[in-house]
């Protein structure tokens, strides 16, 4: 790709289907940073207890996985802008059902079905993977890292904006206090899905390309590597999400515990994250077009392994804060490679399937996490998540680099060598 996809020529040359699923994502990226920040504080001021918001999250992170593997077979079988769409007018009725009437009830099922509070960097839930499938139908192979690490920097980017409106919104509803101070949050989501629905509605998919005519038997062959490379790739990143979920979830818990600190030193941290992150997406894209997305994928993990544990012995909160941020720069900052490399392992009419699976191989483990970590920290020192979390990302690293290097350009071509 002569021109980079983050200046005017790189992205007059994007195709406009992809132009406009960049730009849906990231003001869905804004809307959730927000979310991300507020979601639990307007439950906490409805009463909820602590296991009961993380009951609701974790259920959240469930139900998405499961229903995201059968939206991504039902999506390489049909229309995925239709599924997009149901995904926003879902989500605009049922945040608007929130503001309406904050009962129990409608919270628990429209945060399950849509993920409040996960901060999922700007993607649609369950519906992610027909998005993921139609956004790499726009894009030719070859330019793929590039332009799904430019679309990664800026859901960050996104995300980083609304954690920051996170702080204003609260105070600027005329005379609201405890639980409707956070109306003016739902009523972000409530327009940028609005907006989101209109965008995609203008839009119009391409078929994806049939089956070609290749013998029955070869078809066979072709399937089975997909599936031995699919299933691979589910298993490692099972691995890896576990590690996530050990820390993530529970970092400004442990920081509050092991430093003594509060919002006001944790929330321009995670600020400072997500703007990092984004640079570094970007910087890992144009890394992945000379040296491969394997390379690119498993050099800057291996860097946040060692920095994992050193932040967990750090003594004062700057210098672990600091390697926070330097660790999540490296480890984020491939997630648009990541997400390039496992749509590349099938063919068009089975990206879908292999989206869900990616996701459900992420949002379940990491789902568990949580309630692992917490009997950790209970039982001894504080070190412990962050030990166990560093050896299963280092397995990741390790198993990455052996078990799915052979996959670099697809499955077909490698396998059959």
């Amino acid at each position: 790709m002569n021109s980079r996809p983050y200046s005017r020529e790189g992205w007059l040359r994007l195709d406009p289907v992809a132009r406009r699923l960049i730009s849906v994502r990231f003001l869905r990226s804004v809307a959730q940073g927000a979310l991300s920040v507020d979601f639990t504080l307007y439950l906490r001021a409805l009463n909820f207890t602590a296991a009961e918001i993380g009951l609701l999250l974790m259920a959240g992170g469930l139900a998405g996985a499961v229903l995201s593997v059968f939206i991504g077979m039902a999506s390489d079988r049909a229309e995925r802008r239709t599924f997009l769409l149901v995904y926003e007018a879902g989500l605009a009725l049922g945040t608007a059902l929130v503001i309406l009437i904050p009962g129990a009830f409608v919270l628990y099922v429209v945060a399950g079905l849509f993920g409040f509070g996960r901060g999922a960097n700007g993607a649609s839930g369950p519906f992610a993977p027909a998005e993921q499938a139609w956004l790499a139908q726009t894009i030719p192979g070859q330019e793929r890292g590039m332009v799904f690490s430019f679309n990664a920097a800026l859901q960050f980017w996104g995300m980083g904006l609304g954690a920051l409106l996170a702080a204003i919104l609260p105070h600027v509803w005329p005379g609201a206090g405890g639980p409707a101070a956070y109306n003016t949050v739902f009523l972000l989501n409530l327009t940028v899905a609005m907006v989101n629905f209109w965008q995609i509605k203008g839009l119009r998919e391409q078929p994806a390309p049939a089956a070609t005519s290749t013998a029955e038997p070869e078809e066979a062959r072709v399937a089975a590597r997909e599936n031995k490379a699919m299933a691979t790739l589910v298993a490692v990143n099972m691995i890896n999400s576990l590690g996530v979920g050990l820390v993530a979830p529970i970092l400004p818990y442990w920081f509050a515990v092991r430093y003594g600190v509060g919002p006001d030193a944790i929330g321009p941290v995670y600020f400072l994250t997500f703007l990092l992150t984004g640079l570094a997406s970007l910087v890992v894209g144009r890394y992945s077009e000379k040296a491969g997305l394997v390379r690119s994928i498993v050099l800057p993990r291996l860097a946040g392994v060692v920095l994992m544990v050193a932040m967990a012995f750090m003594p004062t909160y700057g210098l672990s804060a600091g390697l926070y941020v330097l660790r999540s720069v490296l480890n984020r900052g491939s997630v648009g490679a990541r997400q390039a490399f496992g749509l590349g392992l099938v063919r068009d009419r089975r990206r879908g399937l292999a989206s869900s699976l990616n996701a459900v191989s992420w949002s379940v483990p990491s789902s568990l996490g949580p309630a692992l970590s917490g009997w950790l920290l209970e039982m001894g020192p504080l070190f412990w998540p962050f030990v166990l979390a560093a050896m299963l990302q280092l397995s990741y690293v390790v198993l990455f680099k052996k078990l799915l290097g052979r996959y670099e350009g697809g499955p077909a071509p490698q396998e059959s060598a």
